[in-house]
């Protein structure tokens, strides 16, 4: 039977957070560093959290030597900023979401995983407060890597080591509402799915000419196919 795996993003795709993630992130960055960049004007689509820390601090005149010395004590200040703002304001899981992962759950042969800017105890913050954790056992996360190119090869063997099978490029599938969601597989040949449900603009996403292009999850017997690899 072919095997497929399914990669989803989170912000912008899964779930959005009403901002909650930018607060908490501001007031940690405050914490921790005694910074406070303005962050409105910046758009972290995608990027990972490791490497939004860097370019926000950059900015701000901070070395990289200073931002690596204690960016170790940032994350653990903002999980606990995240969770408390979250618990306050649930996550707005995406229109079409649940009912695109129920399917997914019933078909035999897709694994179902998480590739994620999001530091890992972040994505698994607002997946629980968007009551999806039990879709994703596994992800590659901001964690992981800094850099988002990176995180395709962990994900596909965290899968092979949670299914004992080993995927093969052609058979994974990316999904995101970013650029960079788009960008980061192609080295990888995986495919693309863009969704346009976060910041990025539709014409923006179908110039990164992913493999396949959604407004939204809404007809989700489409985006199905395009997972399951049954379109034509």
């Amino acid at each position: 039977m072919p095997q497929r795996l399914a990669l989803f993003d989170i912000d912008g795709t899964l779930i959005r957070d009403r901002g909650a993630a930018r607060d908490a992130f501001a007031s940690a960055l405050r914490m921790v560093f005694d910074c406070t960049p303005p962050l409105d004007h910046y758009d972290f689509s995608g990027r990972t959290d490791p490497e939004i820390t860097h370019m926000v601090l950059k900015n701000s005149g901070l070395t990289t030597d200073q931002i690596d010395s204690r960016i170790a004590e940032l994350w653990p200040r903002y999980l606990s900023e995240l969770q408390e703002r979250i618990t306050r304001t649930p996550v707005e899981v995406v229109e079409g979401v649940e009912h695109l992962l129920t399917e997914l759950e019933k078909q035999p042969g897709i694994t179902t995983g998480l590739l994620t800017g999001n530091v890992e105890g972040g994505a698994r913050t607002k997946l629980a407060s968007g009551k999806l954790e039990r879709f994703f056992s596994f992800g590659a996360f901001g964690s992981d890597s800094p850099r988002r190119s990176d995180l395709p090869p962990i994900a596909i063997s965290r899968a092979a080591d949670c299914t004992g099978h080993r995927f093969e490029p052609r058979d994974v599938v990316i999904i995101g509402d970013s650029i960079h969601d788009v960008r980061c597989g192609k080295p990888h040949s995986a495919t693309s799915i863009a969704v346009a449900t976060g910041k990025t603009s539709a014409e923006n996403l179908r110039a990164e000419e992913p493999d396949f292009f959604f407004e939204d999850f809404t007809d989700v017997p489409p985006v199905l196919s395009a997972i399951l690899g049954t379109t034509r």
